[in-house]
């Protein structure tokens, strides 16, 4: 992994966000900071005095968000900017917006002048015979003229066209290594020259990208840079935000169930999702090209230049009505498809089973979990705790005797469905508590005697592993339920956050949609007392990854709220005791495997590098760094990419018939059960169940 690319990738993105000042402040503007600042003051968990101390963390929040890479304001532009760094507090309270708008105003400044900079410099040949290096280091200072900034400008793209340059041609040496007749050799400087092209065009579109945003847009950065000050998941969502979460917590939609992406300018069909309208229709492709978006009883409207949003808010509609699409396919023939929208079911985004076994032909369940999602609009629909209730009854008639949760990178979601999901798994019992504001704990628990499952669990977490997903594991480690293993600790997100919709506190019904803020309003804690604040849980049996060295977790946010503890509940503590004997077994296992021994050496390359912020702008001493590299990552490569032997993975037979039926959906499944195959933190977490029966 080249944590290199990753700052290249990120840094122009992180302006984008913002762009050129739009003049006119919207309708209702004038009141969005006031209804914010007021719903935080009296629902957030622990509000904040609205001051000059939180003016200066809203200030240099906001400057972050904007140019966190240094290649677009002066230091002369900060220091202008620093005239409001107090008074934040003020045009809160005011509902003013005077350091916006003039932030705004040098956003345009400096966007115009680097709009120049990538043009001049990516059609002028450049030196990779002289040594300098390029720094995308977080502390680097902000440049003190137009000068030294578009020599910054000048390293990042010289730095961006020599990797393209070096990929080119070592794929050019690897085309005449093989012989290819078809294959006529480049001149080093037509490569270079061709991957000046292809930054420049990357650039192009970035900008064309900036000048098609709206002051709302911009505004709603702003906003979080203030939100944020109270703690990291206290966050502000315009309207079609908020919509785009919803669907991410449901699994569902209204539209024509097709996956949709922005390219050179046109709105391109990326993927055709599996029993969607546009699936069942059968004549919109992927790699299609929208050119036109008719709406039933009216006239064409073209989208070509659009804003990917602005494009879906009229490919999405109310489930049976009409929409034709004019698509130009891939050959260049144009076409009108006419498609009736309907409910679109995100099936990756749900709960799904495996059978796993080795030679000890012991049976186990494997349920993997993306979220706790749930669908807060419709009592019918899709809820976590539900699925996977169906999931455990799938695997019982299968008569699993064991089952496997794996909650990895999973970030949570709903509260109410991780009490009802844990409580599938106990008699009965507390699964958590959660503190609000001034009050006393409340203890949320399973009040229905009898569990789903009974027999042995264990359940997979990580780093990623977050909130409802702490929950979980925190409830199941305090009952000695299952035992966890994983990285070692979870994320450390132990808040609750609800949505308030702005409007519904406001008297005048005048006021467009504000939108809606999410806040956090309760803190939760282990049924023993702990919170999981910052701490995260920790794993019974701990497993390395590639990221057990980087810095990850909500300690790393700003603001975040602090850990404490509060009165345990009182629970059965040894109702479903877990020996030592088997954690330790299985730690030893881990300790001697090669192949976790392999990733904790990988986790360390990946620390060093990550430290590395400084690279060569040298083609030879690139060239060398990147051999040299690529050597040490030699002995990485296999990692999870080779079949375990002995190791089988299959579906529950009540799923069989479905998977079978269309052939997108089998492909996804072969896919999914050949990566479970070469997953050795699966196979460890087969081993603990053998263990435990």
């Amino acid at each position: 992994m080249k944590f290199r690319n990753a700052f290249f990738l990120i840094g122009p993105l992180v302006f984008v966000a913002f762009g050129f000042y739009t003049k006119h402040q919207d309708l209702g503007e004038d009141i969005l900071l006031r209804a914010i600042n007021m719903n935080l003051q009296n629902a957030h968990y622990d509000p904040i005095k609205i001051d000059d101390q939180f003016s200066e963390k809203a200030f240099e929040l906001y400057i972050d968000n904007i140019d966190a890479n240094k290649r677009l304001l002066l230091q002369s532009d900060i220091d202008k900017l620093s005239y409001f760094k107090t008074t934040i507090d003020d045009e809160i309270i005011n509902g003013t917006y005077a350091f916006f708008d003039k932030s705004l105003e040098i956003i345009e400044l400096r966007t115009d002048l680097t709009e120049t900079f990538f043009e001049e410099i990516l059609n002028q040949p450049m030196n990779f015979d002289k040594d300098e290096n390029v720094d995308f280091g977080k502390e680097i200072p902000y440049t003190q003229s137009e000068e030294e900034l578009k020599d910054r400008w000048r390293k990042y793209l010289k730095y961006s066209v020599l990797t393209r340059l070096y990929a080119d041609q070592k794929a050019q040496e690897k085309s005449l290594e093989n012989k290819d007749t078809s294959f006529i050799p480049k001149s080093m400087d037509t490569l270079q020259a061709i991957a000046r092209r292809s930054v420049l065009k990357t650039h192009r579109d970035w900008y064309k990208r900036i000048k098609r945003l709206e002051r709302k847009d911009r505004l709603s950065v702003y906003v979080n840079s203030t939100t944020t000050v109270y703690d990291p998941h206290t966050n502000y969502f315009p309207p079609e935000q908020k919509e785009d979460f919803d669907i991410q917590m449901s699994g569902r939609l209204e539209g024509i169930g097709a996956q949709l992406q922005e390219k050179d300018g046109y709105i391109k069909i990326t993927n055709i999702i599996p029993g969607g309208p546009s699936s069942l229709q059968g004549e919109l492709q992927a790699n299609d090209l929208i050119l036109k978006v008719t709406q039933e009883g009216e006239e064409p409207v073209e989208i070509i230049d659009w804003r990917i949003s602005d494009a879906v808010k009229i490919i999405r509609g109310p489930k049976g009505s009409k929409v034709t699409l004019t698509v130009r396919k891939p050959d260049g023939n144009e076409q009108d498809i006419t498609i009736t929208r309907d409910i679109v079911v995100l099936e990756e985004t749900y709960a799904k089973s495996l059978i796993l076994s080795d030679d000890d032909q012991i049976k186990a369940g494997y349920i993997y979990l993306p979220s706790f999602y749930a669908d807060f609009q419709n009592p019918k629909g899709r809820f976590s705790w539900k699925d996977v209730k169906k999931e455990i009854e799938k695997l019982k008639e299968d008569k699993v005797q064991g089952i496997i949760l794996d909650l990895r990178n999973n970030g949570g979601g709903s509260l109410d469905d991780v009490v009802k999901m844990g409580g599938l798994f106990i008699d009965k019992g507390p699964i958590v508590q959660v503190k609000e504001k001034g009050r006393p704990a409340q203890i949320l628990e399973d009040r229905y005697a009898g569990a789903e499952w009974d027999g042995a669990l264990v359940i997979m977490v990580n780093e990623f592993s977050a909130s409802a997903s702490e929950i979980m594991a925190a409830a199941m480690q305090d009952y000695k339920r299952a035992v966890v293993i994983g990285s070692s600790s979870t994320h450390g997100k132990g808040t609750v956050q609800r949505f308030l919709p702005l409007n519904r506190t406001l008297r005048n019904k005048n006021i467009p949609d504000l939108g809606s803020i999410k806040l956090t309003i309760q803190k939760f804690y282990r049924i023993n007392g702990d919170a999981t604040q910052l701490k995260g849980v920790r794993s019974d049996v701990i497993v390395p990854d590639n990221y057990m060295y980087l810095e990850t977790g909500e300690q790393e946010h700003d603001y975040p709220l602090p850990w404490d503890q509060i009165k345990a509940s009182t629970y059965e503590k040894n109702s479903y005791s877990i020996s030592d004997k088997i954690i330790k077994k299985s730690q030893s296992r881990i300790n001697k495997n090669n192949t976790f021994t392999l990733i904790e050496e990988n986790a360390k390359r990946w620390e060093k590098q990550r430290e590395n912020t400084t690279y060569p702008l040298n083609f030879l001493t690139h060239a060398t760094t990147e051999l040299k590299e690529k050597k040490e990552g030699e002995k990485f490569e296999k990692i999870g990419k080779v079949k375990i032997e002995h190791f089988n993975v299959s579906n529950p037979n009540a799923d069989i018939e479905i998977i079978e039926a269309e052939e997108s959906r089998k492909k996804r499944n072969t896919d999914w059960i050949n990566n479970v195959s070469k997953n050795p933190y699966i196979y460890e977490a087969l081993q603990i169940i053998e263990d435990l029966n």
